[in-house]
């Protein structure tokens, strides 16, 4: 076999096999089935953007949150609104104890920077 028919051989194969290679690039990724802990994606976006942290000291109208992503520990002022959530039912504030993992869904005043919460989801979180 010449180099020529060689070269050739090798362009024609290299031009078949790419349409192929472009192909399976484009398929989605496999969506997880663990039937035994539940879908890690469903379960996250219900947490999605809330601050996660642990509970340092419980106080009317306010939790102490450690160990969150700012570093320091967090001061977020609870209402008469805010929704609690333990184990993915309905909870009250005399539920939540010091040392709880805790997500906070949050709204920050714009002008002074103090976090409210709106909802705090501690124990298991449970998927939809």
């Amino acid at each position: 076999m010449s180099a020529r028919t060689l070269f050739f051989s090798f362009l024609i194969a290299g031009v078949l096999a790419a349409p192929l290679i472009s192909a399976q690039d484009k398929k989605d990724a496999a969506k997880p089935n663990n039937a035994r802990f539940g879908n890690p994606t469903d379960i996250g976006r219900k947490v999605q953007g809330d601050l996660y942290g642990v509970i340092k000291s419980v106080k009317e109208g306010e939790i102490v949150l450690d160990k969150t992503k700012f570093g320091v520990d967090q001061d977020i002022r609870l209402e008469p609104k805010t929704k609690y959530i333990r184990d993915g039912k309905s909870s009250t504030f005399d539920q939540l104890k010091v040392g709880d993992p805790v997500y906070v869904n949050l709204k920050t005043d714009k002008k002074t920077g103090v976090m409210t919460a709106k909802r705090v989801t501690s124990g298991v979180i449970a998927a939809p």
